[in-house]
């Protein structure tokens, strides 16, 4: 089994985010950045798979910036074989890069496509279920098991009511969530191994797709500050305020 995993070069999630002072988007120079940690679940979940002899090979691809070679090389430290960077300096919305892994898929042709559910800088949560729809493979989010099945796999993801298994045909595509497992950190000489190994670079422009953006951003600003707290002297206080800011709520 081929397994190619796509993953995102975010701001470091222990770094505290900062909105460009023009309020066109959030600050990223001089920032701390590292792997999406959705994608860590990814390409650890793609190397256990490998050390359990289900898979042979695994693509590590990310989307970005000449700089975005190191989370690929963090991939490839991890136990990935070879990295893909698609090159670009747009920012880019999530369907061209849904559209551009479907080019480097078709290319591929991976029997398991892994991504993280969704990227911490935007949320979206969208890549994945959009490159299953482009594709025409089944796929499974939320992932918090997988395991291989013969000629499928059998996921256990997360839902609303607790959890759920499904038996997907391969190939396919799988995103993961935060419970699917541990991820490794990578031992120096894993980390120098990495260097070493196979990481193409392509130009996104070559692939052929429409990056133009089809939304427009207004303005960006930081949340409000969360006002002070107060300190009440009793449960019988506490439950005095509660009452007065109910009854002015139902007021209004």
């Amino acid at each position: 089994m081929k397994i190619l995993v796509a993953v995102k070069r975010v701001v470091d999630h222990n770094v505290r985010i900062r909105v460009r002072a023009d309020g066109t988007g959030v600050e990223t120079e001089g920032v701390r950045m590292s792997m999406n940690p959705f994608c860590k679940h990814a390409v650890e979940a793609a190397v256990r798979l490998a050390e359990a002899g289900a898979a042979t090979e695994i693509v590590v691809v990310s989307i970005g910036p000449k700089a975005a070679t190191d989370v690929i090389l963090t991939a490839l430290a991890m136990g990935g074989h070879r990295g893909v960077l698609v090159e670009t300096g747009e920012s880019l919305e999530t369907l061209a890069i849904a559209k551009l892994l479907e080019k480097i898929v078709a290319e591929e042709r991976p029997d398991l496509v892994l991504l993280g559910k969704q990227a911490v800088d935007d949320d979206s949560n969208h890549v994945g279920q959009m490159l299953a729809a482009l594709t025409g493979r089944p796929q499974a989010t939320f992932a918090s098991a997988i395991e291989r099945d013969g000629d499928a796999l059998l996921v256990t993801r997360e839902v609303d009511h607790g959890s759920e298994t499904l038996r997907l045909p391969l190939p396919c595509v799988v995103t993961a969530d935060l419970r699917l497992n541990t991820p490794r950190n990578a031992a120096l000489p894993m980390v120098m191994k990495a260097r070493s190994k196979p990481l193409a670079v392509r130009p996104a422009a070559e692939l052929g797709v429409d990056l133009a953006p089809r939304l427009a951003i207004e303005a960006i600003a930081p949340p409000p500050e969360r006002p002070a707290g107060s300190m009440v002297g009793s449960a019988s206080e506490l439950a005095a305020i509660i009452l007065a800011d109910v009854e002015e709520m139902e007021a209004r």
